[in-house]
């Protein structure tokens, strides 16, 4: 598979037809999908007015990987962060990490996690990932407290009623 960057720039290539881009596109998600593939892929349809029959406007499949990508940029300075963390340790002899990385490492996959994909935060994607991304940073519990919007009234291992995010990823851990 091809790395995100690789398969962004067949996204953005003309030459191609449209619904391989589409398919691009889709395989961008594999990459990064912070709320998880099909969340993401109804809020980028949604959001950036993606047609069923793309050819209608193209222009579309820039749009959505332009906020893709603005929002993964936000999370790779972590990311780069934590690998030289990783090296570091693994020099010094420790081979396994002493804690999980915050986004259980599944590829940026799930950092807010929406198990329905029908329903995700109403906000932009970058303003949702920067609120994780503090929230992780600043240590808060997401068992009383929704990392996205908030809310206080978190049930355990359930989504949040008002936003669908459900800390810790598909498998609901924190």
């Amino acid at each position: 598979m091809a790395s995100f960057p690789a398969t962004a720039r067949l996204v953005r290539d003309e030459s191609l037809s449209p619904q391989l881009r589409r398919v691009r596109l889709g395989n961008c998600l594999h990459h990064f999908a912070p709320f998880g593939f099909k969340a993401t892929w109804n809020y980028l349809s949604v959001t950036h007015r993606v047609p069923v029959r793309v050819e209608v406007d193209p222009a579309s499949l820039v749009r959505a990987l332009d906020d893709l990508e603005t929002t993964r940029a936000l999370v790779l300075p972590g990311a780069a962060a934590f690998a030289a963390r990783r090296r570091a340790l693994k020099r010094q002899g420790h081979r396994f990490p002493a804690g999980l990385h915050p986004w259980n490492s599944r590829g940026f996959c799930g950092l807010a996690y929406c198990p329905d994909p029908q329903k995700y935060p109403a906000d932009p994607l970058p303003v949702v990932v920067s609120r994780v991304l503090a929230s992780y940073a600043a240590g808060v519990d997401p068992a009383g407290r929704c990392f996205v919007c908030g809310g206080e009234d978190r049930r355990p291992r359930r989504a949040c009623r008002h936003c669908g995010v459900l800390p810790g990823g598909p498998g609901g851990r924190v």
